[in-house]
Parts: C-alpha cells; structure tokens; sequence
C-alpha cells in the first residue's frame, strides 16, 4: 500500500474550538493517534472546512465566539450528514445537552475531557442504563445556572431578551453567565 492510499484510510476529524490552546493540544493527540486533523476557530470557517475535508468525527465547542454550536450544529449536519458530531463545553447545562443529541450530536461533553475520552465518546453507540443517578438533588446555585440556560435558548441566545424574561438587569445576568457554572 502506497502512503498516499494510508493517508486515505485515515479517520478525519475536525476541530472546531475558539480556545486555541486546547485546540492545539487536541490536534496534537489525536495526530499522534494516527488521524488526520483539522482545525478551525469560527463558524464560517467551520463550514467550509466541513465541505472541503469531509470529515468522519466532529468536534464542536458549544460556545464559539459570537456564536452557539447549538446554532450551527444542523448546519454541519446538512453539510456532512456521515460524520459524527461531538459537543464539548466547559458551560455545561442539561438543557444544552438535551437539545445538542435533537440536533444531531452523538454525545456531549464537559470541558475539560482529553482525546481518549472524546474519541470514546464519538464511538459510543449506546446509552448507558447503569449510569449512576445522583444521590442529592441539585443545589440552588445549579438549578439557578439551569433555570438561566433553559431561558436562554428558549430566547434564542439573546441576552437582552433573556434577562427581560427571567426579570433581571442584563448587567447582571452578563456576569452570571461568564461564570463557569457550579457542579452540582
């Protein structure tokens, strides 16, 4: 077999995370595994790439700068119906994760997970019926963080209009979602 036709063989993934420090050390891993890989920052430049490398797995942050992965998720779906998509985020909600498996994603993330984990998670065909149930209800802080997220997407990811409808100055709700939400 010629190298040509082994770079061929190889799986694709693409990248698409604005932390280019985590999607430097993404792409080294899986590189090393033996991927081929590439890397984009932004929406726009996520859908061309999507087009011209053809990619089998999708890796996608959440919340790419001034944008939602939640937005172009159905996009990439359109675009590249074969691949597997996988949601990453370090802003974890269970509305997110909800709405990212309707919209196509084979499974979600949080932040931070490395390459083993995600490349598990793009081959993972089933749910899990022995996953651990939580032994406490959540707390205040995170039924808030939820409360704020669900609000959100039902507004589309407009701030202005989510802080109108959760009855709260927008200042205010700005600082709260630049929080990284509470675990539990």
């Amino acid at each position: 077999m010629s190298i040509e036709e082994q770079q061929d063989d190889k799986l694709r993934i693409l990248i698409i995370d604005d932390d280019e420090v985590f999607g430097q050390v993404l792409e080294r891993a899986l590189n090393k595994r033996g991927y081929e890989v590439a890397r984009v920052t932004d929406d726009q430049q996520a859908l061309e790439k999507t087009r011209d490398f053809e990619p089998d797995y999708i890796s996608l942050d959440l919340k790419l700068e001034g944008s939602s992965g939640l937005n172009l998720l159905p996009q990439l779906v359109e675009v590249s119906p074969q691949s597997r998509i996988v949601v990453l985020t370090g802003y974890s909600s269970i509305a997110t994760a909800v709405e990212a498996i309707k919209l196509g994603a084979v499974n979600y993330l949080c932040k931070p997970a490395d390459a083993d984990e995600i490349l598990a998670a793009f081959n993972k065909q089933e749910g899990n019926p022995d996953t651990p149930l939580a032994e406490q209800p959540m707390s205040v802080n995170r039924l808030t963080w939820e409360h704020i997220q669900k609000v959100l997407h039902e507004q589309d990811g407009n701030i202005s209009a989510t802080a109108r409808a959760l009855g709260m100055h927008r200042r205010t709700l700005q600082r709260k979602l630049q929080k990284r939400p509470v675990k539990r």
